[in-house]
């Protein structure tokens, strides 16, 4: 009783398409998409942004000397 059947839905879409018609729905997806996509745009954009920002790695003493370990090993 709680969950829709697929006839439940099919007289949903019946009513979609008699209100908004057969050519606005396609539109109003296309519409939506382009939202989508200028949403995950704003997204990527932002996480660049931090990243650029953040300050670069410091290096220290101990990080160093084993990059120099790891340079040697593998020379040998």
């Amino acid at each position: 009783m709680g969950s829709f059947s697929i006839w439940h839905w099919l007289v949903v879409l019946v009513i979609v398409l008699l209100l908004f018609g057969a050519g606005k729905v396609p539109k109003l997806m296309g519409d939506m998409a382009k939202g989508v996509k200028e949403f995950k745009r704003g997204l990527k954009e932002e996480e660049e942004e931090v990243k650029k920002d953040a300050p670069p790695p410091q290096v220290g003493a101990n990080q160093t000397a084993d990059s120099e370990v790891k340079k040697d090993a593998t020379k040998v």
